[in-house]
């Protein structure tokens, strides 16, 4: 059995980076509120594409500001949960970015070998250009699901 990820904030990323090195990285990001079929599928096919699983985890500010729905879980109780997946190898706690720029920044400060999304990603256009500044590649890794979504899943149980 693997050993749990390993969590950090955005801000020791630097002191971190020689556990990932000479590493294939996958970089993902998101909200991961309530974690459901989709969210599993998405991790094992980013997964796939190498050897490090890297989750840019956003933060509860980020949820509350763009995603107009009450969260579930808080970021370090989300953090927690991903830690605890199979294939996730590192968890990047993000502070509020308000900026694209901020995004490169953190993907320069990563350097993944690919940056993995779902099929219809709307911020593909921005991920592309991130992944062309350090020489990556942006796969889309699977469709999305739609009936798995955590806005359907918040609607049955009229979260």
């Amino acid at each position: 059995m693997k050993n749990k990820a390993l969590i950090i904030r955005y801000e020791d990323l630097i002191d971190q980076k020689q556990i990932f090195k000479n590493k294939k990285t996958v970089l993902v990001g998101g909200c991961f509120d309530l974690i459901h079929f989709g969210h599993l599928k998405f991790l094992e096919a980013a997964k796939a594409q190498g050897d490090f699983l890297i989750v840019a985890l956003e933060s509860d500010e980020f949820i509350k500001k763009h995603k107009r729905k009450l969260q579930v879980h808080h970021q370090h109780e989300r953090a927690e949960i991903l830690a605890n997946l199979n294939m996730v190898d590192l968890v990047i706690l993000l502070p509020l970015f308000k900026t694209n720029e901020e995004y490169f920044e953190l993907v320069k400060r990563v350097r993944p070998s690919i940056i993995a999304v779902t099929e219809g990603d709307r911020q593909l256009e921005n991920k592309k250009k991130q992944a062309k500044l350090i020489n990556a590649e942006v796969k889309e890794v699977v469709t999305n699901l739609k009936n798995f979504s955590t806005r359907n899943i918040a609607k049955v149980f009229n979260l």
